[in-house]
């Protein structure tokens, strides 16, 4: 059974999404880690542009959020290591931006996130069952198939025996494809009822754990509409709410993914909580875009125009920009590994 917080695979290192080259992200957690931290700064203000940050900046934005100066730095050397940053320098100076392919994992992601309370449309009461059978010692190609499956919406019923309402895509077959060659069978089919007995096929999904966590996002975010209304909330602050709203709610998709209403209890939170981020995230996003342009340009001279911060609409259409392609053409790919590779070394950073 799903339970809230404790699914590794809600980044999972090998997501299936349309990445050019390997990228590792780091594993969502309970709580805010310093390279979560950084990825959503990265991704909440430079997605759809992949502008370069000066590390300073970045260094600067994370004390604002309790990351000390080591600990940021050690932060962006990581996450360049793992395919997420690449860099690029001027003299002594560093600057940093999201990988292509972290690029294209987070915009896939984000997509997930804003389409969670769109409608998904008439239920045909027909379940998509994924049952497959793996030796004991592959438990790296079990785990990868486990993270996909979580990844297109699916729960374990049984052991070796994953289910979602909804029916497989194409494009989710694909993804399928390679992982398991031989040991996978996929079936559409309809749940029969034994008078009481059983299992019910929404039983896969702790309905109640759900709700809770939907709840407990309402509870925490609800109070600050007014302040957010009033443009009371500003500089830093805005920044550090907007990274958190962001980071509670980007799990609620993984642990409730559009399960038909249906099949749920009535007056079920997905849609109020949904509304709510977006009311607070879209809310924040100019104070919060203003904070960040003002940091980055203390520690450079070229224009912040590139720093936006996006909408939850954005994010549903989130592709790259003409200054991005043009951005890509200037900094050749043997530079971007080689700056990369050396971040943070004998001259100590930014």
């Amino acid at each position: 059974m799903t339970s809230p917080y404790d699914i590794e695979e809600i980044f999972p290192g090998d997501f299936p999404g349309d990445a050019v080259e390997p990228v590792l992200l780091p594993r969502r957690q309970t709580g805010n880690s310093p390279q979560g931290l950084a990825v959503t700064l990265l991704a909440d203000y430079t997605l759809r542009t992949r502008a370069w940050l000066p590390s300073a900046a970045i260094v600067a934005l994370l004390a604002e959020a309790g990351v000390s100066h080591a600990g940021a730095r050690t932060t962006i050397s990581r996450l360049a290591r793992r395919g997420v940053l690449e860099g690029s320098r001027r003299g002594r100076n560093s600057s940093y931006r999201l990988t292509e392919a972290a690029a294209s994992v987070l915009t896939a992601g984000g997509r997930a996130i804003a389409a969670t309370a769109t409608d998904t449309g008439p239920w045909d009461r027909r379940w998509t069952l994924i049952a497959f059978s793996l030796p004991q010692d592959e438990a790296t190609q079990r785990r990868e198939l486990r993270g996909r499956l979580r990844w297109l919406g699916f729960a374990p019923l049984y052991d070796g025996l994953w289910i979602s309402p909804h029916d497989l895509t194409d494009k989710a077959k694909a993804r399928l494809v390679g992982l398991a060659p031989g040991g996978v069978t996929v079936f559409r089919a309809d749940h029969v009822e034994l008078d009481g007995i059983g299992r019910k096929p929404v039983d896969a999904w702790d309905t109640t754990a759900i709700a809770r966590q939907y709840e407990a996002f309402l509870q925490r975010w609800s109070p600050l509409l007014p302040d957010i209304r009033a443009a009371r909330i500003t500089g830093a602050e805005a920044v550090r709410a907007r990274t958190e709203v962001m980071d509670t709610y980007r799990r609620l998709p993984y642990l409730d993914p559009r399960l038909p209403l249906d099949l749920l209890p009535p007056g079920w939170p997905r849609e109020p909580a949904r509304d709510l981020f977006a009311a607070v995230y879209d809310g924040l996003a100019a104070p919060a875009q203003d904070h960040v342009r003002a940091v980055a340009g203390g520690f450079t001279t070229d224009p912040p125009t590139l720093i936006r911060a996006h909408t939850v609409a954005d994010l549903l259409d989130c592709a790259p920009t003409p200054a991005d392609r043009e951005s890509r053409v200037r900094t050749p790919r043997a530079e971007r590994s080689r700056t990369a590779s050396r971040a943070f070394g004998a001259s100590g950073g930014s």
